[in-house]
């Protein structure tokens, strides 16, 4: 195991510290973004109502804005973030929900700085060969992680406390040897996590694996499934898919307004969260409502889904605690990796757990050399 975790660490070192480092700085990404855009995106909030989504579309038609989707956030200071199509362009803005007023677009300037860090923490900005490479390295960090855990385990129960602990007081090389050795331990089911969603979207089999593990059929067997419940799915999917051309080729001489499907939805999804409407268009015939549930112990975003069609009779509905455990997962892959699952605080949380994953190969490497240059 030592030979093992020694190897592996040289080979993946660089690797794994520009992958941690680049995901600690993109994992604040949205909090820069709203910085950046403060005086857009907090409003001060006022004793009046806040303008229904009806009245804000009546104000972009005036404008010869067509509405696409509408955002409804839960704190009361903040704004509406509105897409909408004008001359056969699409744009997105965001809108004061108490006066009604068009706050204009997102300042974007950050927006490369971030497209260049996720292109290295995916990548290496090297492209296939570099995602090749840096899956690699991530699946020789996993074993790293595991041969780290053997190597800590202590020999006797007596020499535990001395594995939790970072003897600050000591000299330079036991504080770096207890910083690997402990921090690693902490932070040892997480990175582990962290790097497994991270392969999920690199590698196909590890995606075949977790979603197998988590009761779902392999991509490569999706159709291998029992001819009654493929019936049964073809049967649903063509019913809706029938339904949904009927609604665009009905004529509707006068569309229901938003503030009814709005209503119609909380009826259904009695709570309070985040709120996204989009209108019909050529591709969907129907009215898509998805609010983000954090109903549930850990606050953990998950996102609930209704349609209605044009008249703003319900269709159907997608509740997050209804789908199989692989759907589940499969649906939240992304905001597990990057700890937006839980919102600022568990982004913090990875943030540290990153900045650990970062540590442990510099930590590592000084301990090694220390020692090699002493054996020398």
């Amino acid at each position: 195991m030592g030979l093992l975790h020694l190897w592996l660490g040289l080979l993946s070192a660089l690797v794994i510290i520009v992958v941690c480092l680049s995901g600690c700085v993109y994992a604040f990404k949205n909090q820069f973004s709203d910085a950046l855009n403060r005086d857009k995106v907090f409003v001060t909030e006022k004793p009046a109502p806040r303008q229904t989504p009806s009245e804000i579309r009546e104000i972009l038609l005036k404008e010869k804005k067509e509405l696409k989707s509408i955002m409804i956030p839960v704190d009361k200071d903040r704004s509406y973030v509105v897409s909408y199509t004008q001359n056969n362009a699409d744009a997105a803005g965001y809108f004061n929900p108490y006066s009604g007023e068009d706050l204009g677009m997102a300042d974007v300037s950050m927006n490369r700085f971030f497209e260049i860090v996720l292109d290295i923490h995916r990548n290496l900005m090297m492209g296939n060969v570099g995602r090749q490479i840096n899956g690699a390295a991530v699946l020789m960090f996993c074993l790293l992680l595991f041969s780290g855990f053997i190597l800590w385990i202590p020999k006797k129960i007596k020499y535990l406390k001395q594995s939790l602990t970072v003897k600050f007081s000591g000299k330079f090389q036991r504080v770096n040897y207890d910083l690997h050795n402990t921090m690693g331990f902490y932070a040892f089911l997480m990175l582990f996590f962290m790097a497994v969603t991270g392969l999920y979207v690199t590698y196909p089999w590890v995606k075949n694996a977790l979603i197998v593990s988590l009761g779902g059929e392999p991509i490569s067997n999706v159709s291998a499934v029992s001819s009654k419940e493929e019936d049964n799915a073809f049967d649903r999917i063509f019913n809706d898919m029938l339904s949904r051309q009927k609604e665009k080729s009905a004529v509707q001489e006068k569309e229901v307004f938003l503030q009814e499907i709005l209503i119609s939805a909380d009826k259904i999804l009695p709570y309070e969260a985040v709120t996204t409407i989009e209108l019909p268009n050529k591709e969907n015939p129907r009215f898509v409502v998805t609010k983000v549930n954090t109903d549930n112990w850990l606050g953990a975003m998950l996102p609930d889904q209704i349609t209605f069609d044009k008249k703003g009779e319900f269709k159907s509905k997608e509740l997050f605690w209804e789908k199989p455990l692989n759907k589940q997962f499969t649906s939240l892959a992304r905001p597990l990796h990057t700890g937006e699952i839980l919102g600022l605080k568990s982004i913090i949380f990875y943030f540290i757990i990153c900045f650990i994953g970062f540590s442990l190969p510099v930590t590592g490497f000084i301990f090694w050399f220390n020692k090699f240059r002493k054996a020398k």
